[in-house]
């Protein structure tokens, strides 16, 4: 359990790129322990740069994010660190090393606990090796534990991202469309993950999605954004399908509305 670990504060937050370009503008958003938070809105319209702003792999123009009380947006060196431990991160890509076993890519995820030489020698304690094998049981792929990343399917190796990020024994979860491109099957596989993650740990997770179907079945929040600026905001029990016409307006029919709707939380 997170011992109500896992609370996000985003305080005013605007993100201008060099290029003038807004990416967000004038963010407030308390995301509490152990919600399940979806991210929906057209693409551009601020959802991967918020994702990224709240561990700071972007920095922001304005205003400051907390996690758990601690700003993440003026923490340096071994203070950020830590908050970015706490902070773990699936990707759309998986970013995973093709040419490493399961093994490697899950433990690649604890690193952030060793001195470097150490990290780099491979030098892990039997411990951290066992939790490797428990966390690749809770994604049931203990038996691909020696195959390379590159040969598994593309949900397979969001799974091994899963296994990897809980390595970092985190109180929040951010994933960036990470059922992007995957068939109904594996999405539901890695939906019903993380849900699993939600519900039993108590952890707090932030998600990105284009569709309003997975967003319906699975989160406890919807947040929706256009054009950097949060436009929608309600717990799932509010929420009515027709509110996104709104959010996707601007696509020009309303085929968002539709996508995942195949897909059934179990």
């Amino acid at each position: 359990m997170t011992e109500n670990k896992g609370n996000i504060e985003i305080k005013n937050v605007s993100k201008v790129y060099p290029n003038g370009t807004i990416g967000l503008k004038d963010i407030n958003l308390d995301i509490k322990q152990g919600e399940f938070v979806m991210i929906v809105g057209l693409s551009g319209s601020g959802k991967s740069t918020l994702l990224r702003a709240i561990n700071r792999l972007h920095d922001v123009t304005e205003g400051e994010i907390l996690i758990d009380g601690q700003n993440i947006t003026k923490a340096t060196g071994d203070k950020l660190h830590k908050i970015r431990r706490s902070t773990a991160m699936i990707f759309q890509n998986y970013n995973l090393v093709k040419t490493s076993s399961v093994y490697r890519n899950v433990m690649s995820g604890r690193v952030g606990y060793y001195p470097a030489w150490k990290a780099a020698l491979g030098l892990f304690t039997k411990e951290d090796q066992e939790m490797v094998k428990t966390n690749l049981s809770r994604v049931n792929l203990l038996d691909k534990y020696y195959v390379k990343a590159r040969d598994l399917s593309g949900g397979q190796q969001q799974r091994v991202g899963i296994a990897r990020a809980l390595m970092q024994e985190p109180s929040v979860i951010l994933a960036d469309e990470p059922v992007s491109g995957l068939d109904p099957k594996t999405t539901k596989q890695v939906m019903n993950d993380l849900k699993k993650l939600n519900e039993e740990d108590g952890m707090t997770i932030v998600l990105n999605v284009h569709s309003i179907g997975l967003a319906l079945k699975y989160s406890s929040r919807i947040v929706g954004l256009k054009d950097g600026r949060i436009i929608y905001d309600k717990p799932i029990e509010e929420v009515d399908k027709r509110d996104f016409k709104e959010i996707y307006r601007e696509a020009g029919d309303d085929s968002h509305l539709d996508a995942g709707d195949d897909v059934e939380a179990d």
